[in-house]
C-alpha cells in the first residue's frame, strides 16, 4: 500500500527526492552554466536524411542495441548442435519476448523444412488416421493465446548454489509469445476418438521430425484442454530454430514437451515412457530415486534488473527494480521484493493483471539510499501457491536434481551499482 504521509511515495514527491538526492550533481552542473552539448549544438543525425523505406526490408534493431542477443554457456553443453542459448532478460521489458532473441533448445540442430514438404500424421488409436499438409492446417478454426515456454532445466545450475553471473543465464531459458494455431483438440476430433474408447487413461505420443524426435508422451485430459498446433509466433511464422513450419504448444509444462517440427501424434493406450521422460525430464531426489511426470512449471519470479548484467547506472535516487513472473499452473496474482535478502517484503506493482500460463511483468519503485542490497522476489499464483525459497526445495528435493528448480533467485547490489549472484540462508 502507498503511505500518503511519506513525499517519496508519491510521483512529486519521489521526483522531487531523485532531486535531492542523484539529480543533485545533474542540477548543479546545469545552474553552473555549462551547457550541454546535445541541446546547444547542431548535431549529425539533424542535418542529413536518413535511410529510405526500402533500405530495410526486414527491420531489424539498431546497431546501438547490438548487445542484447542470446547468448550461449560454452561449457554448459557438449557441442551446440545440442545446446541452448539464452533468452537477454536483462535488457528486455514488457512481457512478450521477440522470436529473434528467444531461448532455443536443440537435441540434434535446428533443421531447415519448407511448408510444401510439411506432413503431419495422426494415427493410432483413431477412427480413420490423416495426414494433413500445412495448406490443410490453416483451413481449420484458429486460435491465438500468449503463453510462455520454460526449459525444465531453467535454473538447474544453482541447486548446488550460486553459480550462473546473470540473469540470462540463471533464468533466461524461457520466452513468451503470442501463438496462432489450431487446437489439438479439433484435429484430433477430426481424426476421431471414438476408436479409443474411454478416453480416461489414453494419451498421446508426439514426434518432431528433426533426427532426435524427441518423442513425449502427454496425457489426454491435457491434450483435450488448451494444446496448440501453431504455424505463427507473435503474429509471423516460427523461426527455423523455434520449429518452422509446425510446432507444439503445451501451456504451463516444460519447454520439452513443446515439440518442434511437429510430425506425428499417435493415440495410444499408454505412456511410451521415450528416453526423454524417463532417463531425462525427471526429478532425482536425495536417495537417488527420481520423481516422473512433473510435467507443471511451478510459480516463478526473479528480478531482472538491477542483476548482474543491469548494473544501476546512477547513484543514489529514484530506482525502478523489474523483473517476471509466471505459473505454469495459473496466473500470477502477486509478488513481492525484498531488498534486504528476505527479512521484510514490499508489495510489487504488477504492470497489468496475471494472464494463464504467461508472463507478467512487475515494478517496485523506490528511493535507493546507495546502501548495498539483497534483492529478492517471490510470486504468488492463482491456486495460492507461494514461490519457495531455495533451502524450502532442498529439504524436498536434496541436492541431486537438475530440473524444476523454482526456487527465490538472490541478486547481492552492492554500492557501486553493480550486482553479483549469490546465495542467503
Amino acid at each position: 500500500m502507498t503511505d500518503k504521509s511519506d513525499p517519496t511515495t508519491t510521483r512529486r514527491g519521489f521526483i522531487k527526492a531523485g532531486i535531492a538526492a542523484g539529480g543533485a550533481a545533474a542540477a548543479g552542473a546545469a545552474q553552473a552554466g555549462e551547457p550541454d552539448p546535445l541541446i546547444t549544438e547542431v548535431q549529425d543525425w539533424a542535418s542529413y536524411t536518413g535511410d529510405g523505406v526500402d533500405a530495410t526490408p526486414y527491420g531489424m534493431p539498431i546497431e546501438y542495441e547490438s548487445d542484447v542477443v542470446r547468448r550461449n554457456v560454452e561449457w554448459l553443453t557438449a557441442d551446440t548442435i545440442s545446446s541452448i542459448n539464452f533468452t537477454p532478460i536483462h535488457a528486455l521489458d514488457g512481457t512478450i519476448t521477440p522470436q529473434g532473441c528467444a531461448f532455443e533448445r536443440h537435441h540434434s540442430g535446428a533443421i531447415e523444412l519448407r511448408k510444401e514438404d510439411y506432413r503431419l500424421m495422426i494415427n493410432g488409436l483413431v477412427d480413420k488416421p490423416l495426414i494433413f499438409t500445412y495448406e490443410d492446417l490453416e483451413r481449420f478454426p484458429r486460435t491465438n493465446k500468449v503463453y510462455f515456454c520454460e526449459c525444465a532445466a531453467n535454473t538447474g545450475m544453482e541447486w548446488a548454489g550460486a553459480q550462473l553471473n546473470g540473469a540470462q543465464f540463471t533464468h533466461g531459458m524461457i520466452h513468451n509469445m503470442e501463438y496462432s494455431g489450431v487446437s489439438l483438440r479439433t484435429l484430433l476430433e477430426e481424426a476421431g476418438l471414438g476408436a479409443a474408447g474411454d478416453l480416461k487413461d489414453k494419451w498421446v505420443y508426439v514426434e518432431g521430425a528433426d533426427a532426435s524426435s524427441n518423442g513425449r508422451s502427454i496425457p489426454m485430459e491435457k491434450a483435450l484442454d488448451d494444446v496448440l498446433v501453431a504455424f505463427k509466433a507473435n503474429g509471423e511464422a516460427l523461426r527455423m530454430e523455434h520449429g518452422y513450419p509446425v510446432r507444439l504448444v503445451v501451456p504451463g509444462w516444460e519447454g520439452n514437451m513443446w515439440v518442434k517440427w511437429l510430425r506425428r501424434i499417435e493415440v495410444t493406450n499408454q505412456a511410451i515412457e521415450s528416453r526423454e521422460e524417463t532417463s531425462k525430464y525427471t526429478d532425482t531426489l536425495e536417495d537417488g530415486t527420481s520423481r516422473k511426470w512433473t510435467w507443471e512449471m511451478d510459480a516463478k519470479s526473479v528480478v531482472t534488473s538491477p542483476s548482474p548484467q543491469s548494473p544501476i547506472p546512477h547513484g543514489a535516487g529514484p530506482l525502478v527494480i523489474t523483473g517476471l513472473a509466471w505459473s505454469g499452473r495459473g496466473s500470477i496474482t502477486g509478488v513481492d521484493v525484498s531488498i534486504d535478502g528476505g527479512k521484510n517484503w514490499q508489495e510489487a506493482r504488477l504492470a497489468q493483471p496475471g494472464d494463464d500460463k504467461a508472463l507478467t511483468r512487475f515494478y517496485l519503485d523506490i528511493n535507493w539510499d546507495g546502501s548495498e542490497m539483497l534483492l529478492q522476489s517471490r510470486a504468488k499464483d492463482s491456486t495460492g501457491y507461494v514461490q519457495p525459497t531455495k533451502a524450502q526445495l532442498r529439504d524436498v528435493r536434496g541436492l541431486n536434481s537438475i530440473y524444476h528448480n523454482n526456487c527465490i533467485q538472490t541478486w547481492w547490489v552492492k554500492e557501486s551499482g553493480e550486482a553479483e549472484n549469490v546465495e542467503v540462508s
